[in-house]
C-alpha cells in the first residue's frame, strides 16, 4: 500500500486530507477505507475466514455430508452483478436527496369520445383506419369484418354507425391500458434517471387521445416504448446495483446496525447516474457495496450462527430442517462466488424458515450488537 493509495478515498478516489472522518465527495466512513480498497483489489485463492466459518455452521447441522468444498476460484468482489427481486429503497442519507420523490405521471382521467356526425365516406374511412389499428394493436376482430361485410351488402348504415361505434371503445380500452402500462413503467424509471424524452411523447399521447386521434396516439406509443427500453437498457446495471445495495443496507439495519457510515457512495453514485455519469456512478455503486457488506458480514455470520442453534433444537424436535440446510448451502455457493445478493437472498429463507418453527410466544432473533468487520471478509 503506497502513501498515494492511503490519501485516495477507495471508492470514488478522490484526494482525502490525511486521516478524515469521510471522503468529502461520497461520504463512504474513513473506517470503512480498508474495507473497501482491500475488497476491490485481487484476491487470494484461498476462502475467506469468514466463509471458513459458514463452513463450519453448515457441517453442524448438515448430518447428510460435510459442506460442499471449494469449486470455484474466488473472483472480485466486484465482479458479477446478481439478479433478485427488489426491496423497499432504503431511507435517505439527508433529507434534502432529491432522487426519492421524483414527479409520477397521472394515467388517463377520461377516454375520448367517438366524434359524431360522419358521412358515409368519413365512415367507411374511420371504419378501415379502426381494422388497420386493430392489427397493429393485435386485436380480434373478425367478428367486426363479417358484420361490416353483411352492413355493406344491403348499404345499412345504421349498423356501420354502431359498428364504428364498437370498435372505436374496443381500441379506446386497449389503448388506455397499454398507456397505463408504459406510465408505470416510465414512474418506476424516473425514480432512478430522468426520462425527458418520454414524458414528452406522453403529453402528446394524452393530447391525441383526448382529440380522438386514435392512430396518432398508437404511433407515439409505440415511439414511448422505444425510449422508455433504451431508458432501461442503459439503467439495467446501476439499477441491479443500486437494489443490492438497498438490499445490504436493509439487512444491516435488520440485524440492529447502522448501514449509514457506507450509504454515501450509494446516494452519491445514484446522482451521478442520473445526471447522465452512468460508467462513473456504476463504479461508485458497485465500491458502496463493498462498504456495506463491511457492515454486514459480522452481523450475518453472528446472526447464521443463532439460525445453527435453532435449526439443531428444531431437529432434535424431529421436524425435518431440509429445507434450511438447503439454503444454508447456497449461503455458501452464493458467498463463495462474491454474489451479495444471493447470499442475503438465502440467508433471508434460511431465517424464514426458522421463524415460521417459532415456539408460541417466542421471540425472533435478537438485534445484534456487532463491531464493524475491518475487512469485508474478515476473522469471526
Amino acid at each position: 500500500m503506497t502513501p498515494l493509495q492511503l490519501l485516495l478515498c477507495p471508492a470514488c478516489g478522490t484526494a482525502v486530507p490525511g486521516e478524515v472522518d469521510s471522503c468529502p465527495k461520497c461520504h463512504l466512513s474513513g473506517q470503512l477505507f480498508d474495507a473497501v480498497r482491500e475488497a476491490a483489489g485481487p484476491l487470494s485463492a484461498s476462502d475467506p475466514a469468514s466463509l471458513k466459518t459458514i463452513g463450519e455452521i453448515l457441517a453442524a447441522v448438515d448430518l447428510a455430508g460435510p459442506a460442499p468444498p471449494t469449486t470455484t476460484t474466488p473472483t472480485g468482489l466486484l465482479g458479477r452483478s446478481g439478479r433478485f427481486p427488489p426491496l423497499p429503497r432504503a431511507p435517505p442519507v439527508s433529507d434534502d436527496d432529491e432522487m426519492i420523490a421524483p414527479v409520477a405521471l397521472d394515467e388517463l382521467r377520461e377516454l375520448p369520445s367517438l366524434p359524431a356526425g360522419p358521412s358515409e365516406v368519413e365512415l367507411e374511412r374511420r371504419i378501415q383506419e379502426y381494422f388497420h389499428l386493430g392489427r397493429r394493436l393485435g386485436l380480434d376482430f373478425s367478428d367486426f369484418e363479417s358484420r361490416q361485410h353483411a352492413a355493406d351488402l344491403v348499404a345499412d348504415l345504421p349498423s356501420l354507425e354502431t359498428l364504428a361505434r364498437e370498435m372505436f371503445v374496443h381500441i379506446v380500452s386497449s389503448l388506455a391500458e397499454e398507456f397505463e402500462v408504459i406510465i408505470g413503467r416510465r414512474n418506476e424509471l424516473s425514480a432512478f434517471v430522468p426520462t425527458p424524452s418520454a414524458d414528452v411523447e406522453l403529453d402528446a399521447i394524452r393530447r391525441s387521445m383526448a382529440q380522438g386521434d386514435l392512430s396518432g396516439a398508437q404511433r407515439r406509443m409505440s415511439h414511448v416504448r422505444d425510449e422508455l427500453q433504451r431508458a432501461e437498457e442503459e439503467w439495467e446495471v446501476g439499477k441491479i446495483l443500486v437494489t443490492e445495495a438497498e438490499m445490504l443496507a436493509t439487512t444491516v439495519r435488520e440485524l440492529g446496525g447502522d448501514p449509514s457510515p457506507a450509504l454515501g457512495p450509494l446516494e452519491e453514485g445514484r446522482k451521478m447516474i442520473r445526471s447522465g455519469r452512468r460508467s462513473e456512478g456504476e463504479r461508485l455503486l458497485a465500491r458502496g457495496a463493498v462498504a456495506l457488506w463491511a457492515v454486514l458480514e459480522p452481523r450475518l455470520v453472528e446472526d447464521l450462527r443463532r439460525l445453527k442453534d435453532r435449526l439443531a433444537e428444531l431437529r432434535s424436535a424431529g421436524i425435518d430442517i431440509g429445507p434450511a440446510v438447503e439454503e444454508l448451502r447456497a449461503v455458501m455457493t452464493e458467498l463463495r462466488q462474491r454474489n451479495f445478493v444471493g447470499t442475503i437472498v438465502a440467508y433471508r429463507r434460511a431465517r424464514e424458515f426458522v421463524e415460521q418453527h417459532r415456539a408460541p410466544g417466542e421471540e425472533t432473533g435478537p438485534l445484534l450488537e456487532v463491531p464493524v468487520s475491518a475487512r469485508p471478509f474478515s476473522s469471526t
